[in-house]
């Protein structure tokens, strides 16, 4: 690999970066520093030993990182091969590396440019038999190590209703990132779950060394493992990377941390790249202590700061600043831009999701006719998936062609497949595919053998798949097992068909849900995914009950309920059908990070919603603020936030205030719109005086211990503790509950 770079110039006409500084590489230098502002260059031409920059948004991190590599082989402070350049994602990677390849030519082919997985996985077909594992070990993806877990469940005789093999994947992966081996684990655990984790735990890693193979995040422990028991392991990949630099740092987890340890700290040269404020990834186990501690965890670190935005107007920095100032946890800084002025930041008052979707399909239309903004420049944000689903319904109506970036369009969501497969069975039971899609979902033991000697047995006969299901006895190869369980199918859908006949759809899928079982199953699960899929079943039941209420208002039709709501949701998949490149994107702001545009709209801005309501319960608003400020920093030109004064999400109307990320935001950087519809609609039911009009959000609510309160969502409660920040613990009477509130903010009043 050497000697082809030897053959090859960079892209600059000079030979590719080798030994020795030369009045060549002199002269490159200095021309790498030429386009750099002051703390860029500070960045780049920092000497030895650890250093911290601290990259707000949009300050050129990229640029200071690649440059960063390409001074080093133009002073001659390192070889291309002492390289080693880590972050996230391939795709990121690949900008890297295509980038350094611009500025170094084919000298970037002896760098390691990488992802840590990938990393890892070169350097442990090194070094595999240390730890009992071949050189040609397989890497198991996700699926593979799920099929592993379930292997190892069946073998223990595990019920999987009761500890699903996806709930137990997530508990061993968020172990492993921990660097918490199966006997740490197991000596930690109390509950029953937990102790049937640990037990295959231990299992799973027997198996998977048997078996010659590795799941992703065993690449990062058993790497770390590596280094620590083998001295001499750790001292080679030390001596190998002379250089070690690392992006996006605020993201990393413990186990990348101890890896990045155990490789600089030796030489010290460690430089890593990244913004404590675009911390959001707490869920995935990133830990914002690794940045924050950073230079405590090496004294001798030098701090740069790239406080220089070159995206966003000097408005939406000003007003970004003034929200996430008010965390704690964090290294002081304020972003600025040459780009004096902008639009203020627009902030919308709705009455309804309905009308907030409105408003922004309308502002759409405006901008893309009157200012002739293009739609593959106006981006739209929310907090979770669910939102999308009055959004994406509206953009149909007003023919605007949207894509879901990161995530799946609504109505393709598996989860909600299955919902509608359920239905359309129910409204027609000879429908074959619908059968096959939702008989084993959740998984009742009915496989492909058995499904497919039924639909064998409708084809031959000429029976429909339900009239086959309901005499499964008489089914030619069918075993009893898959007798009962199919007959058990039946019986609990043939319950379901008869109440169709005078149930709301609403009710009727409700009832689909709790008596097939499924959201049993994803409860069970004990994922995050899995909360978001049921909080999209919980999104449909509302779009059903809303398709109840707005049937009874105009009368009868000549379909039936359940017939005309799966119409109606045939009509609005006809969007897939369109294709236009210019479309507007639809994503969550978890998935905007690394992304930005013209405009920027972000719905959904209540609080309870955004932040989230399990955030603040869990003690997590400083991130949710941290999301907001990226969502924020995205926007380039122009940006929007609404809120609706009553949305209904999850199948539950609640009355809201608005987020208060909002109230953070300096009035004199801010454009307030409200429409007459939520002027005449006004604060029901939370956040009103005895006259009727809207509560100031930042009215101080005393309560104390014993008081009886009436939530928006929640119903009645009591406070059984009030703790330090205005943080109240009601007990709620619905379901005995107990959630963590903020007094001042919640949608709360006394009884």
């Amino acid at each position: 690999m050497a000697l082809q770079a030897e053959s090859e110039t960079a892209s600059d006409g000079y030979p590719p970066f080798e030994g020795a500084p030369t009045e060549v590489g002199v002269d490159r230098a200095e021309r790498l520093l030429a386009g750099l502002n002051d703390p860029q260059r500070e960045a780049v031409r920092h000497g030895a030993g650890p250093l911290l920059v601290v990259a707000g948004a949009g300050s050129g991190k990229t640029r200071v990182l690649t440059h960063r590599i390409a001074y080093l082989l133009a002073t001659g402070e390192a070889r291309p091969g002492e390289i080693l350049a880590i972050t996230f994602t391939n795709r990121a990677a690949t900008e890297m590396r295509e980038r350094v390849e611009d500025l170094v030519g084919g000298s970037a082919r002896a760098m390691w440019l990488t992802t840590f997985h990938s990393a890892c996985a070169r350097m442990l077909r090194v070094h595999a038999e240390h730890l009992g594992y071949g050189r040609s070990f397989t890497i198991y993806d996700e699926a593979d190590s799920l099929r592993m877990i379930k292997r190892c469940a069946n073998e223990m005789e595990v019920d999987p209703k009761r500890f699903p093999a996806r709930a137990i994947r997530a508990q061993i992966s968020g172990a492993k990132n921990q660097l918490t081996d199966a006997a740490a684990y197991a000596g930690a655990q109390s509950g029953p779950f937990e102790e049937v984790v640990a037990k295959i735990y231990e299992l799973y890693e027997e198996r998977m060394v048997s078996a010659n193979a590795m799941d992703f995040d065993d690449l990062l422990v058993c790497t770390v493992r590596m280094m620590e028991q083998f001295a001499e392991v750790r001292e080679r990949w030390s001596q190998t990377f002379r250089h070690v630099l690392v992006d996006e740092y605020q993201d990393t987890n413990h186990a990348q941390y101890r890896l990045l340890q155990l490789l600089a700290g030796a030489h010290g040269d460690l430089m890593v790249v990244g913004d404590e404020d675009q911390s959001i990834y707490g869920f995935r186990h990133a830990d914002i202590r690794n940045i924050l501690d950073f230079d405590r965890d090496f004294p001798e670190a030098a701090v740069v700061k790239l406080e220089q935005n070159y995206r966003s107007t000097q408005t939406i920095l000003s007003a970004a600043n003034a929200v996430v100032e008010h965390n704690r946890d964090r290294r002081p800084k304020r972003l600025w831009t040459e780009t004096t002025g902008g639009e203020p930041v627009q902030l919308s008052e709705l009455s309804d999701e309905h009308e907030e979707a409105r408003w922004v399909a309308g502002e759409i239309e405006r901008l893309s006719s009157e200012e002739e903004v293009r739609r593959e420049d106006i981006a739209v944000f929310y907090r979770t998936n669910a939102m999308s689903r009055v959004l994406e319904d509206t953009l149909v109506r007003f023919e605007l062609p949207y894509q879901v970036i990161g995530g799946t369009k609504f109505y393709e969501r598996a989860e909600i497949k299955d919902a509608v497969a359920y239905l359309s069975l129910i409204a027609n039971p000879a429908d074959q595919v619908s059968f096959g899609r939702v008989v084993n979902s959740p998984r009742r033991g009915i496989g492909r053998t058995s499904q497919a000697r039924l639909a064998s047995h409708a084809n031959t006969t000429g029976s429909t798949i339900w009239d086959v299901a309901g005499c499964a006895e008489e089914v030619p190869g069918l075993g009893a097992a898959a007798i009962k369980t199919v007959s058990r199918f039946h019986e609990t859908m043939e319950g379901l068909r008869a109440r169709a006949e005078s149930a709301s759809v609403a009710e009727l899928l409700e009832a689909i849900l709790h008596e097939t079982g499924y959201l049993e199953a994803l409860e069970a699960e004990r994922t995050i995914e899995a909360e978001g899929r049921t909080e999209n079943l919980q999104e449909l039941v509302g779009m059903a009950a809303e398709f109840d209420s707005n049937r009874q208002l105009e009368g009868e039709d000549e379909l039936s309920p359940l017939e005309e709501f799966l119409q109606q949701i045939s009509l609005y998949t006809q969007q897939d059908e369109i294709r236009d490149e210019s479309v507007i994107t639809l994503m969550t702001l978890h998935n905007a990070k690394g992304l930005e545009y013209d405009t920027v709209f972000i719905v959904g801005c209540e609080d309870g919603a955004f932040p989230h309501m399990r955030a603040l319960e869990e003690g997590s608003e400083e991130e949710e603020r941290r999301l907001c400020y990226v969502g924020m920093t995205r926007a380039r030109k122009r940006l929007y936030m609404t809120w609706a004064r009553q949305r209904r999400l999850f199948g539950r109307t609640s009355h809201n205030f608005p987020t208060r990320f909002a109230g953070e935001l300096p009035e004199e950087l801010t454009k307030r719109h409200e429409s007459e519809a939520g002027r005449q609609t006004g604060w029901q039911a939370a956040g009103q005086s005895e006259t009727g009009q809207p509560l100031d959000p930042g009215l101080t609510l005393e309560l104390r211990t014993g008081d009886d309160i009436v939530h928006a969502s929640f119903g009645d409660g009591v406070v059984t503790a009030v703790e330090p920040g205005g943080v109240v613990v009601v007990r709620f009477a619905e379901d005995g509950s107990e959630r963590k509130l903020m007094a001042d903010f919640a949608p709360i009043r006394k009884r």
